[in-house]
């Protein structure tokens, strides 16, 4: 092509994302963010809770778990269930879930309030995931497609990565209760910037909508799925309850997982970079790092140096695993990319629920160092599991973020 229409190509590219709706597209991201945040705040406040409700650690860790399985059983159901509808009042209604859910969380007197307050906001940001994706697709040009996606989804390597450690600072200022208020009084402010800020949309209808089972059966969905649980559960063994980890170690948790936070955003900033060309290398090198990870504690858990250590590996393996998850789902899904999404935050809700019940029998079995064996056994299987799946999963070779093929 010659270097003039380079030029034009460019310069049209330029004119798209300059004239992409910001104000909107941030709404939809600070709603993903939220939606992590809630989901993962109690992780860095596990102490807090269990003084503060008067249960051990084990159990104040479910909160995380109860939340999780809410996103899980509510994510598909839901998201199909509310294809016909207009996108902004579902919008609304999960964002109004979180006001309630974590109002209630914070005033509330029992673990069993709790628990119910913690499984409805699940629900509600199972419902969300759900639509952001094709939410954000549907308020943009098609040529601004991509650099929407990237906008309106950055919110969720963002929370994953300072979930815990934004949840142990505010612990620290205000206490736990408070922190649940603060996420209120944000959920409350959000909900005025999606009617001000947010264009509603209209839902899918008749033939526009494919069906769960043709998703479902697309090549390469399930490897993806398998790997996602695999790969988060081990993660969640440890993320859930790296609390009692570092106090195991003698080290400060807040460091550990500020470390964990920066190497985390080194890693989103990588993969952005690079996963259009290297998606299949950087997948195989995230979980193969973590392996690495967990070997590495379950030789020298107890030392103050390897927790740092292993903090900034794995932060730098898992900042970008939001996005090659939802990558390769969307390479392997095509249209059928907004129920596949939220069939990735099943999985992922789900490995968040498994590793935050199953690291609470290990903790309560046997310490601390039950964790890092378990969490090498998971990680190898979804290494395995993403080298086998090659070609229709974590494809190798350069991508096109302008469309995606199943």
């Amino acid at each position: 092509m010659p270097p003039s229409s380079n030029k034009i190509r460019v310069q049209a590219g330029s004119a798209a994302r300059a004239t992409l709706p910001i104000a909107a597209l941030a709404g939809l991201a600070a709603s993903g963010f939220l939606c992590i945040v809630t989901e993962t705040l109690p992780a860095g406040l596990l102490p807090q809770i269990a003084s503060g409700l008067r249960i051990s650690e084990a159990i104040a860790g479910q909160l995380v778990a109860v939340y999780a399985l809410g996103s899980l059983l509510a994510a598909i159901p839901l998201t199909s269930l509310t294809q016909g509808f207009r996108r902004r009042p579902v919008l609304l209604a999960t964002i109004i879930c979180f006001v309630v859910g974590n109002t209630l969380t914070a005033w509330a007197g029992s673990i069993t309030v709790v628990l119910v307050a913690r499984f409805v906001a699940g629900c509600a940001a199972g419902l969300a995931w759900g639509i952001l994706a094709g939410y954000a697709r549907s308020i943009v040009r098609a040529d601004q497609t991509g650099p929407a996606m990237a906008l309106a989804m950055v919110g969720v390597p963002l929370a994953l990565s300072l979930g815990v450690p934004i949840g142990t600072f505010l612990g620290g200022l205000v206490g736990w209760r408070g922190s649940f208020l603060i996420l209120s009084a944000l959920s409350v402010v959000l909900i005025g910037w999606i009617i001000f800020k947010v264009p509603d949309a209209p839902g899918r209808t008749g033939d526009d909508r494919p069906s769960l089972r043709r998703v479902v059966a697309t090549p390469g969905i399930m490897p993806i799925l398998l790997v996602i649980l695999a790969w988060m559960t081990g993660h969640n063994i440890l993320y859930t309850y790296i609390a009692p980890f570092a106090t195991a170690a003698s080290v400060r948790v807040d460091l550990v997982l500020l470390a964990f936070g920066i190497s985390s955003l080194v890693g989103i900033w990588i993969v952005g970079r690079l996963v259009d060309r290297m998606l299949r290398v950087l997948v195989l090198l995230a979980i193969g790092s973590f392996a690495a990870v967990a070997v590495l504690l379950t030789f020298a858990g107890g030392q103050g140096l390897a927790v740092y250590a292993a903090a900034i590996v794995w932060g730098l393996g898992f900042g970008g695993a939001g996005a090659m998850m939802q990558t390769a789902s969307a390479d392997a899904a095509g249209d059928g990319v907004d129920l596949a999404q939220a069939m990735v935050t099943t999985a992922w809700n789900l490995a968040i629920a498994v590793g935050g019940a199953l690291g609470g029998v290990l903790l309560t079995t046997g310490g601390t160092t039950l964790l890092p064996p378990a969490v090498v056994g998971l990680t190898l299987i979804a290494f395995l599991i993403a080298l086998a799946a090659r070609r229709f999963a974590f494809a190798p070779g350069h991508r096109s973020t302008s469309a995606s093929q199943p």
